[in-house]
């Protein structure tokens, strides 16, 4: 759709260059959401796609991810040794209701500013206990937990004049098992629930609901849950919404046998390393979704 109110587009090459932002002028990443709807009070753009960051980052803490690193690249990314939760990369991509055409261009820094429920970066990214990288309008730097940065549907913690420039995932996220659900009432409908798990390397489980819910929500747990446990927790959640994708009640008994699902893998032993004797995955999906 075309933004007929739009006077400017800036390509920002260095962090000066974003103080064009503001109440009318917002940040361009992919683009794929921008374009989506009218926005008659936009007057500007500032194209991020200029800065040139690196998409993707190894570093011994872990994985750097740049806000404007594309799906399609976040799901090519080479796994690390040790890197056991590198599967959900994908998983997660797969959940994005677009054609390859969007992986192109949409980005994980716009998944998470757009704030869309569904937002599968959202659930990434909180499930891995990612930290994001804010530029305030002010100048200063801001880091918070990406599961907070999400404040309900369609919000953030961001204000005009804000960026989101990275995001990290720390290697002990990276270490841990992760199982991987989502489900839609049509086989290319936007997601109504999307549930990550964590098995963290000392048994920790962090359980990640979103979707359903108008922002991320996390269970924690010192070792797996019983099911009972698990399923009150789930009950318990308060922020479940309906729209034209699924009733909150609906949203709410799915989530709960998707949180089941992921509690029994997490369960089962893991998988043996590839080359080596040993029966395969105990679920034959290969990316755990539910369409």
């Amino acid at each position: 759709m075309d933004l007929t109110t739009v006077l400017t587009v800036t390509p920002a090459r260095s962090r000066a260059d974003l103080a064009a932002l503001g109440a009318t002028v917002e940040p361009l990443a992919g683009g794929s959401e921008l374009f989506a709807d009218p926005r008659v009070h936009l007057t500007g753009l500032v194209d991020l796609q200029t800065m040139g960051w690196p998409a993707l980052t190894v570093t011994a803490d872990g994985l750097e991810i740049a806000a404007t690193c594309t799906l399609a690249e976040l799901s090519r990314m080479p796994a690390e040794p040790g890197w056991v939760a590198h599967p959900v990369f994908h998983q997660a991509c797969t959940a994005l209701f677009g054609s390859f055409k969007i992986w192109n261009v949409a980005t994980v820094g716009g998944n998470l500013c757009t704030a869309l429920p569904a937002g599968p970066m959202i659930c990434l990214t909180a499930a891995l206990d990612a930290e994001v990288l804010i530029w305030r309008a002010d100048g200063t730097d801001e880091r918070m937990r990406a599961v907070d940065f999400v404040t309900g549907n369609t919000t953030t913690v961001l204000h005009p004049g804000d960026v989101l420039r990275s995001i990290h995932v720390p290697a002990a996220a990276m270490a841990a098992r992760t199982a991987y659900r989502k489900i839609a009432l049509s086989p290319l409908g936007r997601s109504g629930a999307v549930l990550i798990g964590r098995l963290d390397t000392d048994g920790a489980v962090v359980l990640t609901v979103t979707g359903g819910t108008v922002r991320p929500v996390q269970l924690r747990y010192p070792a797996l849950p019983e099911a009972a446990v698990l399923a009150a927790d789930i009950d318990a959640i308060d922020a479940w919404f309906t729209d034209a994708h699924g009733a909150a009640d609906w949203r709410r008994a799915v989530s709960g046998l998707l949180a089941e699902e992921i509690r029994l893998e997490l369960a089962e032993p893991a998988d043996p390393p590839r080359g080596s004797s040993g029966n395969g995955p105990a679920n034959p999906t290969q990316d755990g979704s539910r369409a």
